[in-house]
């Protein structure tokens, strides 16, 4: 049976973490699997982990009541989900929905941020790495809007 951790090491999110990171890293994680139509996370709920995906898609949608979802961006196998984990008041800020099967590693975040605050050095590995994915999770957001209510000529 295959452990977390050379899955995790070789993952290019975690290149470069310090051994005994990954380490700690695989002691908060788990593969799970979700079905098509299941969401993995939902906006204003309680953020407490954070995946990488390993096969599948995943939908990131904006909500608002009495609206459909929007659709912001689409993540496939080898991407990275949720990062409100990190961020005060831990919870949700889009949905993600499972467009196909979709294997994951599930990383707890409560669990994680025991540990950053125990280590700052792996706090900030983490804060560096996931500061791109919020940008790029607000670019896309952006782009989407813009496409909704921009001017069209």
């Amino acid at each position: 049976m295959e452990t977390l951790e050379p899955i995790i090491t070789k993952h290019p999110f975690f290149e470069g973490f310090k051994p005994h990171h990954i380490k700690l890293l695989v002691g908060c994680a788990s593969n799970v699997r979700f079905n098509p139509g299941e969401f993995l996370l939902r906006g204003g709920e309680e953020a407490n982990q954070f995946f990488v995906l390993r096969q599948g898609k995943v939908a990131i949608e904006l909500s608002a009541p009495g609206r459909k979802p929007i659709m912001i961006q689409m993540l496939e196998g080898g991407e990275i989900l949720g990062w409100s984990w990190l961020v005060p008041p831990y919870q949700w800020r889009f949905g993600g929905r499972a467009i196909e099967p979709t294997g994951a590693i599930a990383f707890d975040g409560k669990c994680l941020r025991t540990k950053c605050e125990e280590d700052h050095d792996l706090g900030f590995e983490l804060l560096k790495r996931f500061t791109t994915v919020i940008t790029k999770r607000l670019d896309a957001a952006s782009l989407q809007l813009l496409d909704i209510y921009g001017e069209h000529s």
